[in-house]
């Protein structure tokens, strides 16, 4: 504020340097000028033109003086600018680093609630656009606005100085500006705030069709998908040309008041002169500077608050994000413990709340430390939803889930997250290189391991014959690898962790049964120890578990081992029986099948 200050004080001095100059060469000859006479000018004009000046008989080098003051000035003004823009500029560039960090913090805080019910690419766009238009107030519309405000203030305060009558009629025409900036401003709120609405969906719109290009490529919607993105473009396009609309009549606006004012200066000030009014040449001469001077304060305005308005309406979308508290918790007091595997489901209920299924009912089960369990159940019956309040991505409606005795509740959640490996149905893998995939999870001295759980995995062969082997890039979401590559990949970086308790979601569903049958041999070695659970919709006869569970629609309706399930001639019995039956339609070519 400083430098603002300063910047336009030293440029406000040229009008009155020139002001004083005239009434220095009409009055120079008949009566000499001495300080005294001009005490209306600013205290520096008085001390460089008036004092030294006078010291000087020629006209000339008077002039000579007043235009190199004029000059200097103007250079110190620059400095004072450039200063300006340095902190200020400077500052909102940090500020929007701030604030860029602080909401993807604040993402990876919410829970998975939050982001199956928005959009990535209004995260995104959140981000990226409402950020970036949120930096521009806190740089450039902070910075104009105080600009104005002082220029103004100086301009206006010398002016009434000099002529109060005449500063009266020539900023006559403010209140009209003022109540053109309040109506414009309001439309301009209101637009942007839709503007931005649309632009997130058209990120959206864009994001998911990049994502999803070989399905829209396999399934010939190239057309469609573009005449809905261009629909949607067509929709933002309109709203931005209504925006800019608006927007463009500020600048017309300013340049006829602008105009009017100088128009006034010299009609009336012309009128002053010619009833006897003394000094008005110079007066004249000064209000055209000052009113020019005003020009780009003045015609800011609008633009200063187009971009107030474009950041509020910016700012509003951003809090609704980084005021929305994520439903899952720590506690207040949260433990710490180092968990041994024993594992309990306490009559839990639970209904997804996005969507009002219930897809637990009355579950309870007991996994001791070291135990294999299998869950079993066709697709919808409830098996990931285990998973997922194991590692406590949901609260349970109902009952309770417990390690070790301990509520899952009271413990800490990265702590506990850290303990427990899980391998989901969807794999997700990142656009970096093998070994960073499966080290991902892991500590950051993971080097010499990564080999090892891609062995573990049955994945390594292929690796090492990738070009640059466990420095290979994989691509987007792992675009370059096959569905059967991905699994195993993942379950390596599941299994680097070396946790006490590992979760396997349907994480062989891609792999043919050769591989799946040396996965299975290897994770049972691995697995020793370990508290393990499996879930899947197909029955495993290579592995033995300590108990098979077999859910459907929330509930447990059978529970044992293989053989005492196939006893019981149950539900269980059934999907053995049809999977048998499977098998044995199963070509020749697929000799060496040993999962059921």
């Amino acid at each position: 504020m400083i430098f603002v200050v300063s910047s336009n004080y030293f440029a406000i001095l040229a009008p009155q340097v020139t002001g004083y100059v005239f009434d220095l060469l009409k009055n120079y000859k008949t009566s000499g000028i001495t300080t005294a006479q001009h005490a209306d000018y600013d205290w520096l004009v008085r001390l460089i033109i008036g004092r030294i000046g006078n010291s000087y008989e020629s006209y000339e080098t008077v002039v000579a003086l007043a235009c190199t003051t004029i000059l200097a000035f103007a250079l110190i003004s620059g400095l004072f600018m450039f200063l300006m823009r340095q902190t200020i500029i400077v500052m909102s560039r940090h500020i929007e680093f701030d604030q860029k960090n602080e909401v993807f913090q604040h993402y990876l805080k919410l829970d998975s609630n939050f982001y199956k019910t928005h959009s990535t690419g209004d995260l995104m766009s959140r981000m990226a656009e409402d950020v970036s238009r949120v930096r521009m107030y806190t740089g450039p519309a902070i910075m104009y606005f105080i600009n104005l405000l002082v220029r103004i203030s100086l301009c206006v305060y010398y002016m009434f100085h000099k002529d109060p009558l005449l500063t009266l009629f020539v900023l006559s025409p403010l209140p009209v500006l003022a109540i053109i900036i309040y109506k414009v401003n309001t439309i301009i709120h209101k637009r942007s705030e839709r503007i931005q609405a649309l632009l997130a969906s058209l990120t959206t719109n864009a994001q998911e069709s990049y994502s999803g290009i070989r399905v829209i490529k396999s399934f010939v919607q190239e057309k469609a998908m573009l005449k809905f993105f261009t629909n949607n473009s067509d929709e933002y396009k309109k709203h931005a040309i209504g925006l800019a609309k608006v927007e463009a009549l500020y600048f017309p606006s300013m340049a006829l008041l602008i105009g009017l004012s100088t128009l006034l200066t010299i009609m009336i000030g012309g009128m002053f002169a010619i009833n006897g009014k003394p000094g008005m040449t110079a007066t004249i001469v000064e209000f055209v500077m000052y009113i020019n001077l005003l020009s780009f304060p003045v015609s800011a305005i609008g633009w200063t608050a187009s971009m107030i308005q474009r950041a509020s309406a910016s700012q509003k979308r951003l809090n609704e994000f980084l005021h929305t508290e994520p439903v899952i918790q720590n506690s207040a007091v949260p433990v710490f413990k180092e968990l041994e595997g024993d594992i309990e489901f306490h009559k839990v209920d639970f209904i997804y709340p996005n969507t009002g299924i219930q897809a637990l009912s009355n579950f309870s089960i007991q996994v001791k430390k070291g135990q294999k369990i299998a869950i079993v159940g066709r697709t919808g019956s409830g098996k990931t939803t285990i998973a997922q309040l194991l590692l406590r991505f949901y609260d349970p409606t109902n009952g309770t889930v417990s390690i070790d005795g301990i509520d899952i509740r009271d413990l800490d959640m990265q702590h506990l997250r850290k303990q427990v490996s899980y391998v989901p149905q969807d794999v997700f893998l990142f656009s970096d290189s093998v070994s960073s995939n499966i080290g991902f999870g892991a500590d950051l001295s993971y080097n010499g391991k990564v080999q090892e759980a891609a062995k573990h995995a049955s994945v390594e062969r292929e690796i090492e014959s990738f070009a640059h082997q466990y420095d290979t890039v994989i691509g987007e979401r792992g675009v370059t690898l096959s569905g059967g590559q991905k699994q195993r990949i993942s379950i390596a970086r599941a299994l680097i962790k070396d946790p006490r308790i590992i979760v396997f979601d349907d994480c062989l569903s891609a792999v043919d049964a050769k591989t799946e049958k040396e996965i299975i041999g290897n994770l049972y070695r691995f697995l020793e120890n370990k508290t393990a659970i499996i879930i899947t919709h197909r029955i495993f006869s290579l592995f033995e578990f300590d108990k098979i569970i077999v859910l459907d629609e929330g509930s447990i309706i059978e529970q044992g081992t293989h053989a005492e399930l196939l006893a019981a001639n149950g539900y269980y019995t059934y999907l053995y029986r049809q999977q048998q039956q499977e098998k044995a339609e199963t070509p020749s070519g697929a000799e060496g099948q040993e999962f059921l």
